[in-house]
């Protein structure tokens, strides 16, 4: 008896709008008290938007504040926007190489 294959869920990156597995993209989360980051873990409480790795390399370039905020439905002021970039494209190239991000955690190649 062969084992059904795992369900992969989906998420769309805010800034490119292109679907991948959510274990590939960074989270970012509002935070209930207010404001916004980055969330490693992928576990935080709040309301959360996913960016791609191509995405958050290319900064503030790539992903506006307002797409951003607008996801979140938080208001995001210019110095957490600035914090928030440059952990984004901190956590970039380690999610692009599969050594980052939320996915790290789990097993890549489970039978």
């Amino acid at each position: 008896m062969s084992a059904k294959p795992r369900h992969i869920p989906l998420r769309s990156c805010v800034a490119c709008r292109g679907k991948q597995p959510k274990r590939e993209l960074l989270r970012v989360v509002a935070l209930p008290e207010g404001g916004a980051r980055v969330d490693a873990t992928g576990r935080l409480n709040g309301r959360g938007a996913y960016v791609c790795a191509g995405c958050a390399g290319a900064g503030a370039d790539a992903l506006r504040p307002g797409r951003l905020a607008r996801a979140l439905r938080a208001e995001i002021d210019n110095g957490q926007w600035q914090r928030i970039a440059a952990e984004l494209a901190a956590a970039a190239p380690g999610l692009a190489q599969g050594q980052g991000g939320a996915g790290a955690r789990h097993i890549q190649n489970a039978p």
